[in-house]
């Protein structure tokens, strides 16, 4: 962290021409389990990894807000007051949202300064690992104090979470901003995304001599893109013609009850959704149990079903996951939203040279691009750094 704390500093003063005020992170995530049934009203089960994006912020003494990455030259301007949905584009929205979204949450943005913010991360982009949303709670974090808002972290995710359906357009759940705002260090953290409640599932992977080995497939994806918006379309699809709020309230035995109500893809598309649900329970009981190699078990069992009846994978996830199987692990799935990005394995840890080993094999044989691997440790979320 400090030499990304170092980089999100200087780049501040490279960009604004003087220091920032303070330095906030905030962490990506890996979703254990739990995939496309946050916007289902279900259950959850993601992480905070140690991976950060660092928000270096300082207010203005006028209504400007000028945000600037370390990713990409350039600063975006824009006035607070003009911050509306389709006002700015690329990945500045997603800070910009933030601050438009605290006003549309409640808090009352007039007479508050402008601000200028510079960001730096060292979360891979596209690997579904949920930069945008570190983007987001870093500077939620960030405002949330420098303006005195006193807004609690439930309320914060909120206002992330609004950032990035309505103002960026990306239809995600609750997911991200969650994990990114709530997780707590060696833990996991079981989100009811219904109500917001959540509680820490402490993963014991030292205890057991297991550790998460991160498996970016580097086929870059985008939740604005249309395939996962179609999935949202299916599911709510599925919950009217079950006549249901959301598929959350639908048990296994009930959409198999029903299954001739439903064409052969919206069938699939909530069977999926209604499995999962049952998988993330069952996870959690696992974990607390001290049972890791059930939860791996219900891991592998996700990836079918994402690969199957959700179609979310892709011939690279597959292969990460088939890979991993193949040489021993726990348990393996891909992780984020789906149409790229990255899988996991639940491994051994003495294991992780073999297993990259093999994976970078296979991939150079099938002659897809090499995949970067690294093992992610269960971290705090969002706070103050400096």
């Amino acid at each position: 962290m400090t030499d990304l704390l170092a980089e999100a500093q200087d780049g501040f003063e490279a960009a604004f021409g003087y220091p920032p005020a303070g330095l906030w992170s905030a962490p990506g995530r890996v979703n254990l389990i739990g995939e496309h049934t946050d916007y289902n009203e279900g259950f959850v089960l993601p992480f905070a990894i140690d991976q950060r994006t660092v928000a270096a912020l300082a207010p203005r003494t006028d209504r400007l807000i000028r945000v600037s990455s370390g990713l990409e030259d350039g600063i975006t301007v824009t006035a607070l007051a003009d911050a509306a949905p389709g006002a700015v584009r690329g990945w500045a929205a997603y800070p910009v949202g933030v601050a438009w979204s605290l006003g549309q949450g409640g808090a009352d943005l007039a007479g508050l300064p402008g601000f200028d913010a510079h960001f730096a991360s060292d979360i891979p982009l596209g690997a579904g690992l949920s930069s945008s949303a570190a983007i987001e709670s870093a500077l939620a974090v960030a405002l949330n104090e420098t303006w005195g808002l006193g807004l609690d972290r439930k309320r914060l995710v909120q206002a992330a979470h609004l950032a990035e359906n309505d103002f960026v357009g990306a239809p995600t759940g609750i997911l991200d901003q969650s994990a990114s705002l709530l997780s707590q260090e060696g833990a996991a953290l079981f989100i009811d995304c219904r109500n917001g409640s959540s509680f820490p599932v402490d993963l014991r992977l030292d205890e057991f001599g297991l550790a998460i080995l991160v498996i970016d497939t580097k086929v870059k994806h985008e939740h604005v893109s249309g395939g996962y918006a179609a999935r949202r379309a299916a599911s709510e699809k599925a919950a009217r013609e079950l006549g249901v709020r959301a598929l959350r309230d639908v048990t296994i035995p009930q959409l198999l009850a029903a299954r001739g109500r439903l064409d052969s893809e919206t069938y699939r598309r909530a069977r999926h959704v209604v499995t999962e649900d049952q998988r993330v329970l069952d996870t959690v009981e696992a974990l607390c149990a001290g049972d890791p190699a059930t939860a791996g078990d219900l891991m592998s069992a996700s990836h079918r079903s994402m690969r199957d009846d959700f179609e979310i994978s892709t011939q690279e996830l597959d292969l990460a996951v088939e890979i991993s199987l193949d040489c021993g692990v726990a348990g393996a799935r891909m992780t984020g939203g789906g149409f790229g990005g990255s899988a996991i394995a639940l491994t051994p840890a003495s294991m992780i040279p073999q297993l990259r080993l093999a994976i970078n094999s296979a991939f150079s044989q099938h002659g897809y691009t090499m995949p970067e691997t690294f093992v992610v440790h269960p971290s705090q979320g969002a706070r103050r750094d400096k």
